[in-house]
C-alpha cells in the first residue's frame, strides 16, 4: 500500500483529518503481539486508550481504503455508544462511496445506530429493505432479513 494507496491525495488527507497513523516495522514484536498482528498490512484502528475497534488486513486501493476506515471509525464511535457522530460517518461514507465494499456493512451498522439512538423498530426494517434493494447479495442483506418481518 506504500506504493498506491498511501500517497495517494485523498488518503493523505484523510488521514491527516481523522486518524493519528502509527507505523509499526515488520521486526518489531510487542506491538504485533499485543494486538495479534500475523500478516501486513493491517490497519488496526484504536481509541485513545488503546482499545482496538476495527481491523483490516491485506491490500486496499484508495477508492476502498477510505471508506473502510469510515466505516471503522463509526464502528468506534458505535461501540461507546456515541450514536450521533457514528451516523454521521456512516451517512458520509454511503454518500461518497455507495458502490465501496464497505456500503453493505455501513447500511447495516446505520440501520442498527438508528434504532439504538432511538428504539424506534422501524429503524431496522427500512435498513432490512434498503439492504435488499441496494446489496441483495451482500452478507448484510441476509444478516438483517429477519427485519423485515417487524
Amino acid at each position: 500500500m506504500d506504493a498506491v494507496t498511501y500517497p495517494h491525495p485523498q488518503a493523505v488527507a484523510f488521514f491527516a483529518n481523522y486518524l493519528v497513523p502509527v507505523r509499526v516495522l515488520a521486526t518489531s514484536t510487542a506491538l504485533p503481539q499485543r494486538f495479534k498482528v500475523h500478516w501486513t498490512p493491517t490497519l488496526v484502528l484504536l481509541d485513545a486508550d488503546g482499545e482496538e475497534h476495527y481491523r483490516t488486513v491485506g491490500f486496499l486501493p484508495p477508492e476502498e481504503l477510505i471508506p473502510t476506515l469510515m466505516l471503522g471509525i463509526a464502528k468506534s464511535y458505535f461501540e461507546r455508544g456515541q450514536y450521533a457522530p457514528a451516523a454521521q460517518f456512516l451517512e458520509q461514507l454511503l454518500a461518497a462511496y455507495p458502490k465501496s465494499a464497505a456500503a453493505p456493512e455501513a447500511t447495516y451498522y446505520l440501520g442498527v445506530t438508528r434504532y439504538k439512538d432511538t428504539h424506534n423498530p422501524g429503524a431496522l426494517k427500512q435498513t432490512a429493505e434498503a439492504l435488499q434493494t441496494n446489496y441483495p447479495e451482500s452478507e448484510w442483506a441476509k444478516r438483517a432479513s429477519v427485519y423485515r418481518l417487524l
